[in-house]
């Protein structure tokens, strides 16, 4: 049942440098509270490329920054080469800080960074948290190599600060399948605050809008934004060159920052291959998922809670480098029997990725291997949320009796 809530409002803060992962991720999240929750107004801070590519239901909006991208060697740049890294940075900060000002969340969810790229949140969540606001630190089942995790953390005292800052820490996966603060010197405040909420379940949008949707039986080969996917989909294109019995139709996502060179190159490989389809972007990725026979893909955090929502057989090729959280995702969901597992090096070998893709849509579900596990993260975060609304309403309304 929808409950309404008078002018609550939830800002959300996706710092997007490298792929569409966070903002995707916010984006599921908003829409599943303004349905549970009427008269509730959520703002997306997001400084993806294609922030506007995206529909937005009604009472969610997003604010775009100024991009910053991700190198594949950890290093950032300004997407406009024009303007040094620096001056993009501080423009980012000041539009953070000021539409905080201006829009008086009640709630703040950080999305994955606890201080935003170079710290570029700090600021405002000092001035939030001076000013009652509730802050939130959202963090993936899977964050990296607890080694690399603790030694980028240390570098910034990261852990110190979100004990000063954050109220709550949601991690959006089951305490049984991982925990991203493992092998990490975790203070007992933060574990405190720690709430394993679970995945976050996705659904078919329910409109009648156009699709790439292929008719007919496919697999789904998806590299999220794309931006270190070429490999993966030059493995697939291989495959299907060297092994003639490989006829199952494909429908290939390259992702929309795939570089264009590369994205041309293998478009024109695809291209003789009659089983394989290929586009550039699709924003309605569930659709996709759902009618597909298996998914191949390197397992990013959203299209794996994809492949669980709509119990699809998945062969995952995980990215090794500059993280490796879809190694440790991979291997964590392969040994539950949740997916199949190669290695990049292993889908060099064309006919054993070949028998393997042939393999795919043969495969049982995930939910055959599942084990109870079940993706409930949206409907947590709806009750946690609720409840502290309920408790604001609870304040306030006890402040207006007092002054009348």
């Amino acid at each position: 049942m929808t409950r309404r809530f008078e002018d609550a409002r939830i800002l959300m803060y996706s710092h997007d440098t490298f792929g569409l992962g966070h903002l995707r991720r916010c984006r599921a999240i908003a829409h599943a509270l303004v349905e549970d929750y009427s008269g509730l107004q959520i703002l997306i801070i997001s400084g993806a490329t294609i922030a506007g590519a995206f529909d937005y239901r009604a009472r969610v909006d997003f604010v775009k920054i100024p991009s910053v991208i991700k190198l594949r060697n950890g290093e950032y740049t300004s997407l406009d080469r024009h303007i040094e890294l620096h001056e993009t940075l501080k423009m980012r900060q000041s539009i953070i800080r000021s539409t905080a000002e201006t829009f008086k969340p009640d709630i703040f969810i950080v999305d994955k960074e606890p201080m935003g790229l170079r710290g570029e949140v700090e600021d405002t969540l000092t001035y939030l948290k001076a000013h009652g606001t509730r802050l939130v630190l959202g963090l993936r089942d899977v964050m990296d190599a607890p080694h690399l995790l603790e030694v980028e953390w240390k570098r910034r005292d990261t852990m110190r600060k979100i004990e000063q800052f954050y109220d709550a820490i949601w991690v959006y996966g089951p305490p049984d399948f991982y925990d991203p603060l493992v092998g990490l010197d975790v203070p007992v405040a933060v574990r405190d605050r720690m709430n394993f909420v679970g995945f976050l379940q996705r659904g078919v949008p329910r409109d009648n809008m156009p699709s790439h949707r292929p008719e007919g039986d496919y697999i789904l080969v998806t590299t999220g934004g794309g931006g270190d996917g070429a490999d993966l989909i030059h493995d697939v294109i291989h495959a299907y060159q060297q092994d003639p019995e490989l006829t199952y139709n494909a429908l290939v996502v390259l992702g929309p920052y795939m570089p264009a060179k590369k994205r041309n190159k293998l478009t024109r490989k695809g291209s003789s291959i009659p089983f394989i389809r290929m586009i550039e972007f699709d924003n309605r990725m569930e659709e996709l998922v759902a009618g597909a026979n298996g998914v191949v893909s390197m397992g990013g955090y959203n299209t794996y809670c994809e492949i669980l929502s709509f119990d699809k057989p998945a062969l995952i090729v995980p990215r090794l480098v500059p993280r490796e959280e879809q190694l440790i995702r991979a291997q964590r969901a392969s040994a539950l029997g949740l997916v199949e597992m190669l290695l990049p090096q292993e889908s060099e070998d064309p006919l054993r990725f070949a028998a393997a893709i042939k393999a795919l849509p043969h495969r049982a579900p995930p939910s055959r291997s599942a084990h109870g596990l079940r993706l409930e993260g949206l409907m947590h975060i709806s009750d946690i949320v609720g409840d502290w609304l309920d408790h604001r309403s609870q304040q306030h309304l006890s402040i207006v009796k007092q002054t009348s």
